[in-house]
């Protein structure tokens, strides 16, 4: 496995509409595998490809949050099929670093996407791993939780991000 560098706003990569996959191939296997130690090594819930300058459409998200199998979730081309209520919740991004905020979404999601083993599968989750399957698929998008902010909220990221990286 190996590290892979995070791109961070305003890293252009972030903005593209990632593409679906085609096939489950060896580079797709040792993408996820190297996205999830990159994650793991960066204390994050959850990447996506696009994150790591790769614009398709895969993520990883971290064991921790998949209580009922308690290992990484990898879902190649996740789609959102149905939400239900909403909650509001503090985000973070890895690459937004050191920007937290409360973002309100989806309280619990059915999400589907394909495995490593070039399955079909439904996922139905609530809480935080309904939040960063939300957040990841987003990414995928070319969507960053920063705009889900006001415009009042966003101006204020803007000016403390910045001074922030100088």
């Amino acid at each position: 496995m190996a590290l892979i560098e995070i791109r961070t706003f305003p890293d252009p990569i972030l903005r593209k509409l990632a593409k679906p996959v085609k096939n489950v191939t060896d580079e797709i296997l040792k993408l996820s595998e190297d996205m999830i130690e990159t994650m793991r090594l960066s204390n994050g819930a959850g990447l996506a490809a696009n994150q790591v300058g790769i614009p398709i459409r895969l993520i990883t998200i971290e064991e921790r949050l998949n209580k009922l199998e308690n290992r990484h979730i990898v879902l190649i081309n996740p789609v959102i099929v149905e939400t239900d209520s909403e909650e509001t919740a503090e985000e973070g991004c890895l690459s937004v670093p050191k920007f937290y905020e409360y973002i309100k979404r989806a309280k619990k999601v059915l999400a589907r996407g394909i495995n490593l083993k070039g399955e079909t599968i439904e996922l139905e989750c609530e809480g935080q791993l309904a939040r960063a399957i939300q957040h990841e698929i987003d990414h995928l998008n070319g969507v960053l939780f920063i705009d889900h902010l006001s415009p009042v909220k966003k101006n204020l990221f803007k000016k403390k991000y910045h001074k922030g990286r100088k």
